[in-house]
Order: structure tokens, then sequence, then C-alpha cells
């Protein structure tokens, strides 16, 4: 018996921004799936070296304005990545 077609929130977006799914075949042990977990594994650790670096940089009263900026920016964009694979995986347990 063959599993149900399933979608997964895929841990990136498209060159214009778009959100990018993964139409499976039911159960998560594709090629596909697998760099996806990879790169979800990538961006979770990316985002735990960079609140290292934030707590150190926020405790350094040599850091500029513009230092403390970019790390704001990369901050976010840890924290949307961060997100869309919370989004991903929990969709996948709620099935």
């Amino acid at each position: 018996m063959s599993e149900s077609p399933t979608t997964r929130l895929l841990p990136w977006v498209s060159p214009d921004g778009k959100t990018c799914i993964l139409l499976s075949d039911g159960r998560g042990e594709s090629g596909f799936s697998r760099v996806a977990d990879r790169m979800e594994d990538a961006q979770l650790e990316m985002a735990d070296g960079l609140l290292d670096h934030a707590a150190d940089m926020l405790g350094d009263d040599a850091a500029t304005a513009h230092q403390i900026r970019y790390l704001g920016e990369q901050l976010s964009a840890a924290l949307r990545d961060v997100r869309r694979v919370a989004d991903s995986r929990g969709a996948r347990l709620s099935r």
C-alpha cells in the first residue's frame, strides 16, 4: 500500500522570496528531503553560534553602532530561518 502524498515546507525561499514546498510520497525519505533536513540543522547551528556571538558583542562596550546594527540584521535573518524550521517540523509532527 502506498503512502498518501504529503507536503513539506522547505527551509529556504525562491530567489523572489516565495515559499518553497516539497511534495513527497509521504515517507519523508527522499534525497531532497534529506538535503532539507541537513539545511535545517545547519540553520539551527548557525543561529546558536550567532546567539553566542551576540552575547559577547552586547557585553563589549567597544562595539560600534554599525556592528550592533549588523548583528541585529543577522539575528533577524536567523530568527526567520528558525521560525521556518519550527513551522516545517511542527506541521510534520501534527500529521
